[in-house]
């Protein structure tokens, strides 16, 4: 399908040489302020031709808002979002005629619709996602003004170098400066580098690993870590579309996505119970955890913790490099594929990732302010027990001893 989210629903068009890849957004709320400039700054990150670590197709993907808002305000209506190919080259495709791509999504599509894109990978290819980040940009822009919601994404690791946080472990499962990072990393410092890794080490490292895979025609995989912040408690629906689940639906169905984990996650199986579970302390008036280890949600709903998460990219499918295969009636043969294309995807993911991570709280904060507005048209029930609403009641002095 595609068509993602329940009531701020998004469906992207388009395929990679095509005319034009876009979405309609639908369910955005009225009276937002909202011109093209907005969503520009996502789809700059995310476009091609960026650095020499990307690919070099010159792409400026440029969006124009083609309906749903007047006089730069949201009318609740449909939001068209268009941008045109400029640089498509489907003639560096014929190869592909004979051959499926090893590891791409050629010979699936191809079983599933009984006709294919003949030129790049149609609807699997990754500038599908422009319509993605472009709606994500709307989402983020309204969680932000309502909430104060903050989403960052960075490169945490390339091939096998990574951030020394998930490599280190201890009784904590993370070192104290991975949480001194979730809460105080900005865009501003991971765009300082075209890697988009804050630790300028490891990117120095990551950077030298690209170009090793580039100048040999292949590629290399590598992690996203994403951090939400201030996002509001009570988000998400148990029990199969607990948030946790929402996150993972998103962040896997972004192409070259090959795994998925929030919090604590493989990492948090080695730990006993008593070291993975986060104690309840008082913060601001309100309930919070001293620890982390669930990352922002308990039981498939936001705590009010920062949520964190790291999603798994593997390596290119389309490299230049020969590759013994066969064609699509099943005679071997090489095929060294032509095309323009990122040796590593991660630095363009980026924006990607937390796009669809806006889209997924703002469809959750849409869903339970919707359960909240019809509840309170209800009158107050004196019915209901203490023990159902939280109501503590006071200690007599003989359960005080």
């Amino acid at each position: 399908m595609s068509t993602f989210g329940t009531l701020f629903r998004v469906t992207t068009f388009g395929e990679s040489h095509g005319k034009s890849v876009g979405c309609i957004v639908d369910g955005c709320p009225p009276g937002l302020s909202l011109v093209e400039a907005d969503i520009q700054i996502q789809l700059d990150r995310r476009r091609p031709g960026q650095s020499n670590l990307t690919t070099p197709r010159d792409e400026k993907d440029k969006v124009a808002i083609q309906s749903g808002t007047e006089s730069g305000i949201t009318l609740g209506t449909p939001i068209g979002l268009l941008v045109p190919n400029q640089d498509q080259r489907p003639h560096d495709y014929s190869e592909t005629d004979l051959y499926p791509r090893p590891s791409h999504a050629d010979w699936t599509y191809l079983q599933k619709y009984s006709i294919k894109a003949s030129s790049g990978g149609g609807r699997a290819s990754a500038r599908e996602t422009i319509g993605r980040v472009a709606a994500g940009a709307i989402a983020e822009k309204y969680l932000k003004l309502v909430h104060g919601v903050e989403i960052v994404a960075f490169v945490s690791s390339v091939s096998n170098i990574a951030m020394p946080f998930i490599n280190e472990q201890d009784e904590r499962l993370f070192p104290e400066d991975f949480w001194e990072l979730l809460n105080t990393i900005r865009r501003e410092e991971v765009d300082k580098d075209a890697v988009r890794c804050p630790d300028k080490t490891v990117s120095d490292k990551m950077r030298e690993r690209i170009h090793e895979a580039k100048e040999a025609k292949d590629s290399v995989g590598g992690t996203i870590t994403c951090v939400i912040r201030n996002v509001p408690v009570g988000l998400g629906e148990p029990c199969f579309d607990k948030l946790e689940a929402k996150f993972a639906h998103a962040m896997l169905s972004i192409p070259a996505t090959k795994g998925f984990e929030i919090g604590s996650g493989f990492k948090g199986t080695t730990l006993f119970g008593h070291q993975h579970n986060d104690p309840w302390v008082l913060k601001n008036d309100r309930l919070g955890t001293k620890t982390n280890n669930s990352g922002g949600t308990q039981g498939g709903i936001t705590n009010g913790e920062n949520i964190y998460f790291r999603v798994a990219f593997k390596p290119p499918a389309t490299i230049s490099q020969e590759q013994e295969t066969a064609t699509y009636n099943g005679v071997d043969g090489v095929l060294a594929a032509r095309g323009r294309h990122d040796p590593c995807v991660v630095p363009r993911a980026v924006p990607i990732v937390e796009s669809m991570a806006a889209l997924v709280i703002m469809d959750a904060l849409m869903i339970q302010q919707s359960r909240k507005t019809v509840a309170s048209l209800l009158p107050p029930n004196p019915n209901i027990p203490a023990a159902m609403s939280g109501v503590i009641p006071k200690l007599s002095e003989t359960q005080k001893q």
